[in-house]
């Protein structure tokens, strides 16, 4: 035992005060006994006191990491005019998402909360198939137009149409799919990191187009196994994860 006058020592709790004639004995990490004159605090009150505020300060941490994350899962593969349509989706884990079915396609909007995007559409991937759906795509689209360029830039849509045309800024990323027509399409992943470079998004904007076109490019590579719902999870898995 030691006798610590009118000092203070740290701890992964912070800063602890110690008075005149307090002794402190350290038995195990943040099990302390302190004793002021003569009355002795129980190991019990000393947990009260310091160990139970830290485990509420680290499960506050936690959850100021955990973010909502807005995204959109097409699947098919239910008939939307059984009786148990959306039950099997909100029994799956998908109550966090508004189910509509448009065009032919099951749309599932997903507001959920997770640490990463990533794990937030892997997560919602197992749940759409957990219900019996197959997922087409994920959306917000890696492919994009220049109208949809300009709205998630925030600019003109004749300002999106001179970024292309090289009249503002240069080496604007060729587009990638109908090329010879009027409704080109971009890879909104390289887009995105030109934008950057011209500050005109936030480098999570950047991050997050990459996850979302990894999931897809995951979801296309994948359509050969369909006929093997685990082996395809198992694939999901490991595309979805190492980018989150």
């Amino acid at each position: 035992m030691r006798c610590l006058r009118a000092g203070f020592i740290r701890s992964r709790a912070g800063v602890l005060t110690l008075g005149e004639d307090c002794f402190v004995r350290c038995i195990r990490r943040m099990d302390v006994r302190f004793q002021y004159g003569a009355h002795l605090e129980t190991q019990k009150t000393m947990q009260d006191r310091f160990v139970e505020p830290l485990t509420d300060a680290t499960t506050a941490t936690r959850e100021m990491k955990m973010k909502t994350y807005n995204f959109t899962i097409i699947a098919s593969g239910i008939d939307p005019n059984t009786s148990d349509f959306e039950d099997r989706f909100f029994e799956a884990g998908c109550d966090d998402a508004t189910i509509t079915f448009q065009k032919g396609a099951i749309i599932l909007e997903f507001d959920r909360e997770a640490k990463s995007l990533g794990h937030a559409i892997q997560s919602a991937i197992a749940n759409v198939e957990g219900a019996g759906a197959h997922v087409e795509h994920v959306e917000p689209d890696y492919l994009v137009s220049l109208s949809d360029i300009a709205v998630r830039a925030g600019v003109t849509r004749a300002a999106a149409s001179m970024y292309a045309n090289g009249k503002r800024g240069s080496d604007f990323p060729a587009p990638v799919a109908r090329v010879t027509t009027e409704s080109a399409l971009w890879d909104w992943a390289e887009v995105a990191s030109w934008l950057y470079r011209y500050r005109r998004i936030s480098l999570r904007d950047v991050v997050e187009a990459r996850i979302i076109k990894r999931a897809n490019l995951s979801i296309s590579s994948r359509e050969p196994q369909r006929s093997r719902p685990n082996a395809r999870r198992r694939t999901a898995e490991v595309h979805v994860l190492h980018f989150a």
